[in-house]
């Protein structure tokens, strides 16, 4: 690296200290034109062993290499990658070590000082520019202390995979158990005879007065507003077709009851009244509405299917490089708590994903329970499924159940190894899981008007190429940046605008020229400036202005500070929108006298401290692949749990929990509605 020749004098010493011990640290010093290897053979009992290198300063940079018994040793800046396996180094490094991977057991532990630190995030020398003295080569001296301590047996995989699989498995119990109370307390009320009509129309009291001359047998949702339009509505449940025919019958994906003109016309009628009620908002034919929904299902299933297949293959091959070149810089673990098993480095931080598995598969069961019992009280022509609660459509809580199993597939991709090119594995059915919950909260009251499964995934696709895009170039181009919060902001103000008017705010039709914007322009006049002080629906209102100062907010703050995570920036949008919205639910909810039975609300507790707790373990960071390999490592923490997991695998526990209890409270939220006739179960 010098510019000149430099004069140096060779130095033959015996080493004393040429094999290292177990359990026993020791010093030593190692320069660029004096590198360092020893020696260590395996002790009868142990089978794998981790060597871990401290140093209290970060540079020089270093390499440590682990090397088969062989001569020549590599302990050279240029060929110590040719040979074993191997880190670079600033203030730590860990290697697991196992007997079967050394025929003899035993191998060379090498220690290489790098003449410049730019592989390990320092700047290029200033050798390289020409100003270099003749005592820069000696002052790149090193302290480095090296332990060698034994790994884990195999019994504590043992324990760790009883841990993991017991400790979800324990979720199915407690479910079992809940259901088997829930059909005694079905049984005892059947038997006493107290599910009537009347008991339930007036459990809840609505924030607005129904017209006492709505007629008791009408159409469901005959309210005085919509007496111009009640010749319309759909007849009563009397004359409608056969339950049985839900799901197996050939219907058309989109009814008649939208194509008429006269029903678009009835439609604007209905959705733009002041005070909505369900009744209004669930009129099409059940059965094409719940065939819509499913599609939820089939779509995520087939996209599950094609994005996984390339990221197993693409994860095996990063894999197979990591044990074939020995290059341990290629992947982001926590090196002190990586345990391998097979082919695999990290075995823990894969096996505790299994919780989104198995608490995905629980929660279809209990969707699919609920659909099974929903099905049987429509054959059984049951009132209270028929004109009484929330419509039951279960399409979008499948889709959730199986992007739950998928992102804990996913992160197990993710975490085979983990670097900057395949994060958005981790993150991309987040944003879908996030997706589905805001539609399905939309969704319950809304069943009518909302998204349809195409333009829903197709907008989660937008967002994916976003993410892939800001990952690429979202470190340095602040023009990606303006474009995009740019896009951030009209995607707001575009939702806004369906949201508030219900849907019949059209981008098309026969004014859809000029027209469109001299009507946009009288709306906005409208609704902004003539009723500044009252809009027209005073709660969207209110929502839709703290939502859109929320995403503003991100907005700014991406074109200021530019975060280098693009992918969590994405994601922490779609969560804050998340839980801005069932916040607004359920203060509505409440608002409205409606009530929170037992199980919806033990649901919400357990999310708020379930959440609480995974977030913390989420902040503590192990690795970071914003940074160099070799700074990572400084991050890198001892096992927590079993000594067999770190904090991101509690993370992964948790996490796995956290969603399945949010997706019970969307599931049980509105039980308390099943009693309750759609004309007095107000939207919001």
């Amino acid at each position: 690296m010098a510019p000149f020749n430099i004069a140096y004098e060779l130095l033959v010493t015996r080493l004393k200290n040429f094999q290292l011990e177990t359990n026993r640290a020791f010093n030593f010093t190692a320069s660029p034109s004096q590198p360092q290897y020893f020696l260590y053979k395996f002790p009868q009992d142990v089978d794998s062993v981790i060597i871990n290198v401290v140093s209290d300063a970060a540079y020089p940079c270093s390499v440590v290499s682990v090397q088969d018994i062989v001569c020549p040793v590599y302990d050279l800046d240029h060929n110590v990658e040719f040979n074993g396996v191997y880190q670079s180094m600033t203030k730590q490094a860990a290697i697991t070590v196992q007997r079967k991977d050394f025929p003899g057991e035993q191998f060379f532990v090498v220690f290489v000082i790098k003449p410049e630190d730019y592989a390990c995030g320092g700047s290029v020398p200033s050798s390289i520019h020409g100003n270099a003295n003749r005592t820069w080569n000696l002052q790149r001296t090193k302290s480095l202390q090296v332990t060698i301590v034994p790994s884990i047996k195999k019994s504590v995989y043992v324990q760790a995979m009883f841990f993991s699989f017991l400790g979800f498995l324990s979720f199915y119990l407690g479910s079992v158990v809940v259901a088997f109370v829930h059909y005694i307390r079905v049984q005892r009320k059947a038997s006493a005879g107290r599910l009537s009509p009347e008991h339930g129309s007036g459990i809840m009291t609505s924030s607005h007065p129904i017209s006492a001359s709505t007629p008791e047998g009408s159409s469901y949702g005959a309210i005085d507003e919509s007496s111009s339009s009640g010749g319309r509505q759909m007849s009563s449940p009397e004359h409608r077709p056969p339950a049985g025919s839900d799901t197996d019958s050939s219907v058309e994906e989109e009814s008649d009851f939208d194509t008429m003109p006269e029903i678009e016309s009835d439609k604007n009628i209905i959705r733009t009244k002041v005070f909505l009620y369900l009744s209004d908002l669930s009129r099409k034919d059940r059965r094409i509405v719940s065939k819509k929904y499913k599609i939820y299902f089939w779509n995520i299933i087939t996209i599950a299917v094609f994005y996984a297949l390339p990221v197993i293959q693409l994860v095996i091959t990063y894999q197979t490089v990591v044990n074939v070149t020995g290059n341990q810089d290629i992947c982001y673990y926590n090196f002190l708590c990586a345990h391998p098993l097979g082919v695999l480095s990290a075995f823990n931080n894969i096996l505790s994903n299994v919780g989104h598995m198995m608490l995905g598969f629980l929660f279809l069961l209990i969707v699919l329970r609920r659909d099974i019992l929903h099905r049987r009280a429509m054959e059984m022509k049951d009132i209270y499924t028929l004109d009484y609660g929330i419509p039951k459509h279960f399409g979008l809580f499948y889709a959730m159940g199986i992007a739950l199993m998928m992102e804990g597939v996913l992160s197990a991709c993710y975490h085979v190894c983990p670097n900057y090119s395949n994060f958005q594995f981790d993150t991309s059915f987040m944003y879908m899981i996030a997706g589905l919950c805001m539609l399905k909260l939309y969704q319950t009251r809304h069943p009518d008007i909302n998204a349809s499964a195409y333009s829903a995934y197709a907008s989660f696709a937008v967002v994916i190429c976003l993410a892939v895009l800001g990952v690429v170039f979202g470190k340095n181009d602040m023009w990606f940046w303006v474009v995009f919060s740019i896009i951030h902001v009209l995607a707001s103000l575009a939702l806004s605008t369906q949201i508030y008017y219900m849907g019949r705010f059209k981008m098309d039709g026969p004014d859809s020229d000029l027209g469109i914007f001299r009507r946009a322009v009288m709306v906005l006049y409208t609704d902004c400036i003539q009723q500044c002080s009252r809009p027209m629906y005073m709660d969207r209102m209110v929502l839709l202005i703290v939502g859109n100062l929320v995403n503003w907010s991100f907005a700014i703050f991406g074109l200021v500070y530019r975060p280098r995570d693009f992918a969590s920036y994405i994601l922490g949008i779609f969560i804050c929108n998340l839980l801005l919205y069932l916040a607004f639910y359920i203060i509505m909810k409440l608002r409205s006298s409606e009530k929170l039975l037992p199980i919806p609300m033990f649901c919400i507790v357990a999310t708020a401290v379930v959440w609480a707790a995974a977030l913390y373990f989420f902040f503590q960071t192990l690795s970071s692949w914003e940074e160099t390999p070799a700074e990572s490592r400084e991050k890198n923490r001892p096992c927590i749990l079993l000594g067999f997991f770190d904090d991101h695998d509690v993370w992964h526990f948790l996490s796995a929990a956290a969603l399945f209890f949010s997706f019970l409270v969307l599931l049980t939220l509105d039980d308390d509605l099943d009693t309750v006739r759609r004309d007095k179960i107000p939207v919001f």
